[in-house]
């Protein structure tokens, strides 16, 4: 009998026998929008997508030529990242001590990169690493931590000055991290192509949107898709997933909970790993196909 698995918040869960995942069916774990797979298919599909799948009958019959899947196995996926509670709360904190410090900043974003890229899941990319080092564009970094501490001094000239100087090094740290990701070691041909002008439109659009409340999470949601459409170098293409709303309430939520201190580590963990939940691979072509 064929064994099935399914994707439940960026993770692949399985192989369940048929009967126990006819079970995860009708307890509705496994819904028409979850991603699943078995052996013989090409890759990951919803549920809904399957004929026979959900209608109570039997799970359609599929060839047996391929084997085990890896995590997000298939021409595409979704992304996901294993980080530890106290990991992810440890290290952040150290990265925005050693932003605040200014000197160690370009080291403590190495490090703090190094180890979130370690901790990525990307589907047929095994072992993500990056590779770029702290004296690569230290001065970016220490510009970067120096304008932190600019505020709303000085006139509304130099404010807007200072808005456009921290998009545009924000722009030159996002091509360096994406030219520097590997993959076993090897690394990709990848490379952020949207123009400065563009991320700083898109940064100050996030700013003035700040204004209406709730606004800036769908600037947000459209940034990253912007974002996306400009990475080159991958056979795939890669989406982002996310909503405005979805990032309006679990930015809500995730604010919340850091206000009572205590559960900081809990929604800090959970906001990351949805927030890269969002991103996925899937073929190219297939967005505009859909």
């Amino acid at each position: 009998m064929a064994s099935w698995f399914y994707a439940s918040e960026g993770k692949q869960q399985g192989p369940f026998p048929e009967v126990q995942f006819r079970d995860l069916i009708v307890q509705g774990v496994v819904r028409p929008d979850t991603l699943v797979w078995t052996e013989g298919m090409a890759g990951w599909q919803r549920a809904a997508e399957i004929p026979g799948l959900l209608g109570g009958g039997a799970p359609p019959a599929v060839s047996h030529g391929g084997g085990m899947p890896t995590r997000g196995a298939g021409p595409g996926g979704i992304l996901s990242v294993d980080v530890g509670l106290f990991d992810l709360l440890g290290r952040s904190i150290v990265y925005v001590i050693g932003m605040l410090l200014v000197i160690p900043a370009p080291w403590v974003a190495t490090w703090f990169y190094k180890w979130f890229a370690s901790r990525l899941q990307v589907p047929g990319r095994p072992n993500v690493g990056f590779e770029g080092q702290a004296m690569d564009i230290w001065y970016v970094f220490m510009a970067t931590a120096l304008l932190s501490y600019s505020g709303a001094s000085g006139s509304s000239i130099m404010q807007l000055l200072g808005v456009v100087v921290q998009g545009l090094l924000a722009w030159m740290i996002l091509r360096w991290i994406a030219g520097n990701l590997s993959s076993n070691g090897q690394r990709l041909p990848i490379s952020f192509k949207g123009s400065a002008i563009g991320y700083v439109g898109w940064y100050l659009l996030l700013l003035i949107s700040a204004v209406t409340i709730v606004g800036w999470a769908w600037v947000v949601a459209f940034w990253m898709r912007w974002i996306c459409s400009n990475i080159e170098g991958t056979r795939r293409e890669i989406v982002f997933n996310g909503t405005g709303l979805q990032i309006l309430w679990r930015t809500l939520v995730f604010a919340i909970g850091c206000s009572f201190l205590i559960p900081i580590p809990w929604v800090l963990r959970w906001y990351t790993r949805w927030y890269v939940s969002q991103f996925a691979l899937v073929e190219r072509g297939a967005m505009a196909r859909a």
